[in-house]
């Protein structure tokens, strides 16, 4: 099964909402919903994960938000730029916490 993604930016911030499944068949899409910042955007910039309509996460998924952030420390030279998840099930919250992701992203 597959999920969707929808994206909504504004000055200083891109909310990217995540539906249904996360795993590796959203590889490109995930993608997209950054690919578009440059250097000059992405610096102060707040990326919102929200996965309040996300009803599966895989390890594929965990691949690709520590993608995002390799990314953006290295476009930004390390915290330049902030990635936050928010709205997780309690079931999705608690993958999140046993791959250790709360030490390389804020979860809210």
């Amino acid at each position: 099964m597959s999920g969707t993604i929808s994206v909504l930016r504004f000055e200083h911030e891109t909310v990217i909402r995540i539906s249904g499944h996360f795993g590796y068949e959203m590889f490109s899409r995930f993608q997209a919903a950054y690919r578009n910042e440059t250097d000059e955007t992405i610096y102060g910039r707040r990326f919102i994960i929200d996965l309040a309509g996300t009803e599966y996460i895989d390890s594929s998924a965990l691949g690709m938000l520590n993608v995002l952030r390799v990314l953006i420390d290295i476009r930004t030279g390390n915290g330049g730029a902030s990635i936050e998840i928010i709205n997780a099930r309690p079931a999705i919250r608690k993958i999140l916490e046993t791959a250790n992701m709360g030490r390389l992203l804020k979860i809210t």
